[in-house]
């Protein structure tokens, strides 16, 4: 009898396993921003509020050669000025440098295609 619980207990937790996993995965990464909303209204009378909004986090983007940089997707977006302690080349005339994540993307300026990404290039 006691043999037989056990096995009933174990194929149950096998099966119910694979649904959890599959709905922890299935989670959009989210973040929870708290502000704090004061209203004053009339006869000196003062209204604070506490709202908590979700937003879904932004995925890291793979970059390649040929497609348009768009900032708003770049994540710990910065513009490289010093290539070199990098060592990256000197961007040609019309291009530049930018960090995206850990890797460098060289850029057209005006159109914002993207000439050449380098990985895990800052430390």
């Amino acid at each position: 009898m006691f043999k037989k619980i056990i096995m009933t207990l174990a194929t149950t937790t096998l099966v119910a396993s694979p649904v959890v996993t599959a709905q922890a995965q299935a989670a959009p990464h989210r973040q929870e921003v708290t502000r704090t909303v004061v209203k004053h209204r009339p006869h000196g009378r003062t209204v604070v509020k506490q709202k908590t909004t979700v937003r879904k986090a932004t995925p890291a983007r793979r970059w390649a050669k040929g497609q348009r940089f768009d900032r708003r997707y770049a994540t710990h977006y910065r513009v490289v000025n010093n290539y070199r302690d990098y060592r990256l080349s000197a961007p040609p005339r019309g291009y530049q440098w930018v960090r995206s994540g850990n890797d460098a993307v060289l850029i057209a300026i005006t159109s914002g295609i993207i000439g050449a990404v380098v990985g895990s290039v800052i430390r």
